[in-house]
This record gives structure tokens, sequence and C-alpha cells, in this order.
């Protein structure tokens, strides 16, 4: 911590919880608005990026700051609940300027924005002042000894390049790993176009395929298409079989084509699978890789199958029961166990002892009117779906059904119920 009495460090801000005077907590930290005022100075700090509940990100201006330390954020508590939409003028710390190239005005070469300090003035109003860098690669041999060496200088000691050159998305990516995938896919959404594909990029496959999937059909084609190819496909396996399908659906033949051939066959075959059904029928809305299992396998050994973190917890609250092939299309289907039943029953309890012969199966075929009815009338998570042979080819789980359901652009939906009262953002 600086000695100065109103500096505070962004990165050592973000997650912090956001309190009104009364103590109750508004949301959470996530980034910082600043306004560049060109050669006139340092950026004025005009606001910050709250989450609050409902994973909503909202504006909340300096002015209505009363508070900010290392350990909590105190504002007015009036707090405009529109979603926060960047202005043309304005750039998020986080977002945009972590991990941007600067070049030293002393000449010893290039450095990395690491961290950004901002300084309260006697005005009241909030600038930034400061620049945490990782010194970069430069031509000096002395530069080079210190590569990897880090300082804090002022701003006016670094000149930022164009806001169109590459840019890294290292610190993004590490001051964000805590989000969970459909947070991580708003804060994307929230960015332009060349920093998405930046971030995108910086991502594991497995990160990615989870973030892709949580956002709209467009921005997951646009994504997709500017990855290199074969890591493209990388990312297609990664995810489930029916988001990847529904992705390739999007795509021209010829492209969706050229992923499926770079993927592995068996993922692939998948996907074939699924892309051969009508988009609002169940095989067209299903996950081919339910859990699968034998009737001879114990209550112990489906406990131990539908503990996988990789499952949802629809699709983990139901056992599938079939003769081999397990995998799907599978022999013959003979029912389904639930969760509560594995909770009532010895390990060594054979599945075949706990199917519910009631529940029946729905056609691959059948619309997905059908099967919404079928789900809301026996209080379902998820459904088997069955082919003309009595085969279990996949299940619907009330989430696909919902996605389905809902509009194109739900996750931008505005809600109008007010957490606090509302105000007015000043800039």
């Amino acid at each position: 911590m600086s000695s100065h009495p109103s500096r505070v460090f962004v990165a050592r801000l973000l997650g912090l919880d956001v309190f009104d005077p009364l103590g109750d907590r508004l949301g959470r930290l996530r980034d910082v608005v600043v306004l560049s005022r060109g050669t006139r100075g340092a950026p004025h700090v005009v606001g910050i990026v709250v989450e609050v509940p409902g994973k909503k990100r909202v504006f909340v201006p300096m002015t209505r700051i009363t508070s900010i330390d290392q350990t909590q954020i105190i504002c007015t508590g009036l707090v405009n609940l529109r979603r926060f939409e960047q202005r043309g003028a304005e750039t998020l710390v986080v977002a945009e300027m972590f991990d941007r190239r600067v070049t030293l005005a002393d000449g010893s070469g290039d450095a990395t924005i690491e961290d950004i300090a901002m300084d309260q003035h006697r005005s009241k109003d909030w600038f930034v002042s400061k620049l945490f860098v990782r010194r970069g690669h430069s031509l000096s041999p002395l530069s080079r000894l210190r590569r990897n060496e880090t300082l804090i200088i002022d701003w006016a000691d670094a000149q930022t390049g164009a806001r169109n050159e590459p840019q890294a998305a290292t610190q993004f990516v590490a001051t964000h790993e805590d989000l969970k995938p459909a947070d991580f896919a708003e804060a994307l959404q929230e960015m332009s176009d060349k920093r998405r594909f930046e971030v995108a990029s910086e991502l594991q496959d497995e990160r990615l395929a989870d973030v892709l999937q949580e956002l709209p059909e467009d921005d997951q084609v646009e994504i997709l298409s500017a990855l290199d190819v074969e890591r493209a496909a990388d990312v297609l396996e990664e995810m489930d079989p029916d988001d990847a399908a529904d992705l390739l659906a999007e795509l021209p033949s010829a492209q969706a084509e050229e992923l499926l051939q770079l993927m592995e066959p068996q993922e692939a075959e998948d996907v074939r699978r699924l892309l051969e059904y009508d988009e609002d029928t169940a095989g067209g809305l299903m996950t081919p890789v339910p859990v699968i299992l034998p009737p001879e396998a114990t209550v112990a050994e489906a406990l131990a199958h539908v503990r996988r973190e990789e499952l949802s917890p629809a699709l983990a609250s139901s056992i599938f029961i079939a003769r081999p092939p397990l995998e799907t299309p599978t022999g013959r289907f003979l029912g389904v166990v639930h969760i509560q039943q594995l909770l009532r029953f010895p390990p060594p309890e054979p599945l075949g002892n706990l199917v519910d012969k009631n529940l029946e199966p729905v056609s691959d075929q059948a619309h997905i009117s059908e099967v919404a009815r079928t789900l809301a009338t026996y209080n379902l998570n998820s459904l088997p779906v069955v082919d003309d042979d009595g085969r279990l080819v996949g299940a619907v789980t009330v989430d696909d059904v919902l996605d389905h359901l809902l509009p194109d652009d739900w996750r931008a939906h505005e809600d109008d119920a007010p957490i606090r009262r509302l105000g007015g953002r000043i800039g």
C-alpha cells in the first residue's frame, strides 16, 4: 500500500464488496472506468463497474463513492440499475489497460501495464497517477538484463500505444479466473470486438468452451471464426456436443465440415448425429452423453458417476439404464434411476431393482412443446430420448429447453425491479 493517503491500486480493489452507508452489500467491484483527457493530463476516473445481485453489471459514479480503500468500498446507496454500457471515450482499466504495452519515456524500452494507481485530488476527483509495469523487450542490452524487472512510474513517464495495436490478456484472465463461465461471458460482451478476441485467445481450450456456451450465437460464431482452425476444432471438442452442434449449425456448411474433419472422430460423430435433427425436436435439443449404466451396476457405481465435476446438476439427477452398448445409441432402453433413490438404498444394490418404469421416454422426433410439457408435468430435470427402435440416443435437460424457449437476447434482458433507489449516471 502506498504511503499516499488517497492512493489505491486497482488490482487490489477487484472483487471487493461495495456497501451502502447502512452497511448493506450492493455488489462486488469488477472494473474501473476512466476517461482519457488526451494531452491535458492523466485519465480521469469517472466510476466503477459493480456486479449486483442477479449477476448484472452496473455503473456507479465516483461522485457517489464516499470511501474507498483496499478493504471495502462505500457509496451513497443511489445506484442506477441500468446495465452498464461503455461510452465511446471511456476505457475499462482491467479489461483494456492491463497488459497494454507502453514505451518508457527514459528511453529504456517497452513495458507492460500490470496495475494502475489512482489518486484523489483536493477537488475530490480521482485521476490515474501511477503505473505498475513490467519491463519488456528492448534492443538495449541493459534493458534485456532488466526484462523481468517491475517498477512503479508516473503516468506521464510512459507513452501508451495505439488502442488498435495487439494486446495481451494475461492479467485480465488471471484476475477473473474465479468467475463462473456465465459471468465471464457477460464480461466479454462488454468489450470491443478486438479485446474480446484477445481475451478469448488467452483462455485455455476447456475454459473457452465453457464460456462460449454462455454467449449469444452471434458472439460464438465471431470468436470461433477468429481462432486458428485447428484450435477452433479443439475448442469444439471441449464443448457439450449439443452446444457444439448448435454452433456449427450457424456456420457456413464448408466451414462446419472442415472443423468436423479436424475434430476427434468420436466427438465429431456425436455432433454429426445431432446436426441431423430439426432444432425444434427432442433430438435437436438433447445431449448424447448422459450417465448410462447397465442394470447390473450398483448404487455405489452410480454415485461415483454422478459425482463427476463436469456433469451439470440436471444431468447428474438421473441415471439412464440400458443394455449394452452403453454409448448412444445404446441397446434396449430399460428406464431411469433418480438420484434420490440412490440415497435410499445400500451401495451394493443393483440399479435394475430401482428403475422407474413409469417414466416414458420421448421420441427423438418429438416437438419441443411435448418435451416441455412432459418435464413440467412430472417435475423432471431431464428426460430420456429414444429412437424408433427403443434405443436411448440422449437426454434433454430442463435448462436446454429453457434456453431454447427464451428469446435470443434473454441474457441482456433488463430487470426493472430496483434493489436501491435509482440515480442518473454522472460522468
